[in-house]
Parts: C-alpha cells; sequence; structure tokens
C-alpha cells in the first residue's frame, strides 16, 4: 500500500471503477491516515457506529455499538477506541481479531445525516484497567470486559445521501416538553388575561 487510498480502492475496485467509468472521479482521491480536528469533533459527537471484521478464510461480520455521545474515543492521532461491554458472549469479533486484525469502523450520525468510513486495524486489549476506566463511559453500570483499539489506515467522509434522518428518542423528548411547558404557560397567561377582560 503506498496511500491511504489503496485501503479502499483494491486493484479489483479500480478495476470495476474503470469498467464502470467512475475511475476519473476517484482518480485524484486523497484520504487521510490520522485524526484531524474534523474527525475528532465527529468521533465526539457520534452515538452508534458499525465495526466490521473477517476470520481468517474471510468470512464476514458486522457488529453494531453505541452510547452517549463520547463512547468512542480519541486515543492519539492514529488511534480510536471505546470499552467493549459484556454483551451475548459469543466473541465473533473478538475471534475473527486474533486471526485477522484487519477491520473496518462505519461511524453514523444520523440526526444529521453525517457518516465516516475509517479502514484499520483492531487489537483487542484485555485485562488494561488503566485502559478501560480511561474508556469507561460515566454513569454506565456495565463492566467493561475488554478495549477494542483501532488504528487508523486510512478514513473518508462520505456524502449525505440515502441517508435517514433518524434523531434520538431523548432528543425529542425534550423538544416537546420544552414547547408543551411554553403551550402551558401561554395558556395559563390567556386564562388569566381573560378574567381581567384585557
Amino acid at each position: 500500500m503506498t496511500s491511504p487510498t489503496d485501503h479502499a480502492f483494491s486493484p479489483a475496485v479500480r478495476a470495476a471503477q474503470r469498467r464502470k467509468g467512475s475511475d476519473a472521479h476517484y482518480a485524484g482521491m486523497i484520504m487521510a491516515d490520522r485524526v484531524d480536528a474534523r474527525l475528532a469533533a465527529f468521533v465526539g459527537q457520534v452515538r452508534s457506529c458499525y465495526l466490521a471484521s473477517a476470520s481468517a478464510d474471510g468470512q464476514p461480520y458486522v457488529q453494531h455499538r453505541g452510547g452517549p455521545a463520547g463512547f468512542l474515543k480519541v486515543l492519539d492521532e492514529h488511534r480510536l477506541a471505546f470499552a467493549d461491554f459484556r454483551g451475548n458472549r459469543q466473541y465473533i469479533s473478538t475471534g475473527n481479531f486474533a486471526e485477522n486484525p484487519k477491520a473496518f469502523l462505519f461511524l453514523m450520525d444520523y440526526a444529521n445525516r453525517r457518516r465516516i468510513k475509517l479502514w484499520g486495524e483492531v487489537q483487542v486489549i484485555e485485562g488494561d484497567e488503566g485502559l478501560n476506566a480511561a474508556l469507561a463511559v460515566p454513569g454506565y453500570r456495565a463492566q467493561v470486559e475488554q478495549a477494542v483499539v483501532f488504528t487508523i489506515k486510512a478514513w473518508d467522509m462520505n456524502c449525505p445521501q440515502h441517508i435517514p434522518r433518524l434523531i434520538p428518542a431523548e432528543e425529542v423528548a425534550e423538544i416537546v416538553a420544552a414547547r408543551d411547558a411554553r403551550i402551558a404557560a401561554l395558556e395559563a397567561q390567556l386564562a388569566e388575561l381573560s378574567k381581567t377582560g384585557t
């Protein structure tokens, strides 16, 4: 690999682009290979992501990870990480990364219709209490089982085309509660004005 773009555009991908006529569009494309201010800001706000792995023989697997904004953290200019809490205990991703560290991370911001694609490698780290503490989500009572550290090889921000706009339920509840409080205040004001006849 000579550039970050090579992680996304293998020879077979470039051949498909030539065959389908999009090669000129992507010929000069540049992808980043480290965290910059734009990626750090996105990571700090993201509440949902998908992590893809593959077994040694290439069988793919994708898992969802999510939480409050900040559950995914920037460790340094090349690494992101999150706390892995005990789940269904199948350990498919953990097993896949033990034999094939290559990974893909798909960060979603449904509310603002944005996404970021990251190619890289994952290391699953068990027993590092300092790292576990640094990745723990404040107020979340589940115990951190292990840390998932994603080393970035390339990343790109995608266009919003075809992304549905989804707003977290708690944000909608806050907006509706504020609206309802305003309506109640206005109704009380009207009732008071009706009494005085003004």
